[in-house]
């Protein structure tokens, strides 16, 4: 799996990092721009990611904003729905308004901080990016 961690607050950036990184390999942007720069990038190279953990609150450009344009440039590659990147919305709002919104911009899943590992892996695990590991 290859991710993007996407926030501007250092500490909640790196933690969800260090959650990810046994799982593969794992950039950070530390807001929207060079979230999308990022994300345009990764498909220049041919190394698109499978999974966007992205923070809602950000200054300059916000994370329900930064949905937008990466859901426009898959839609001007001709990628579409299934085929397109997961993307996580990462927030401390809960309310319905901006959950409606998130999803309506064609996130793929809400994570409410405070959030732990077993919650994040349990919403990639529903997404299809991780498999179930027997023991």
């Amino acid at each position: 799996m290859r991710a993007l961690v996407v926030d501007d607050d250092f500490t909640s950036r790196r933690l969800m990092q260090q959650i990810l990184l046994p799982y593969g390999d794992c950039d950070a942007a530390a807001d929207g721009r060079e979230a999308v720069d990022a994300f345009r990038r990764a498909w220049e190279q041919g190394r698109p990611y499978d999974l966007i953990c992205l923070d809602i609150m950000m200054p300059e450009m916000d994370g329900q904003h930064v949905l937008q344009e990466i859901r426009a440039l898959e839609s001007s590659m001709n990628i579409y729905a299934l085929d397109g990147v997961k993307i996580v919305m990462t927030t401390a709002l809960s309310n319905w308004g901006n959950v409606w919104g998130a999803f309506n911009a064609q996130c793929d899943g809400y994570l409410v901080k405070p959030y732990d590992k077993g919650k994040i892996l349990g919403e990639i695990r529903s997404l299809g990016l991780l498999v179930q590991q027997t023991q």
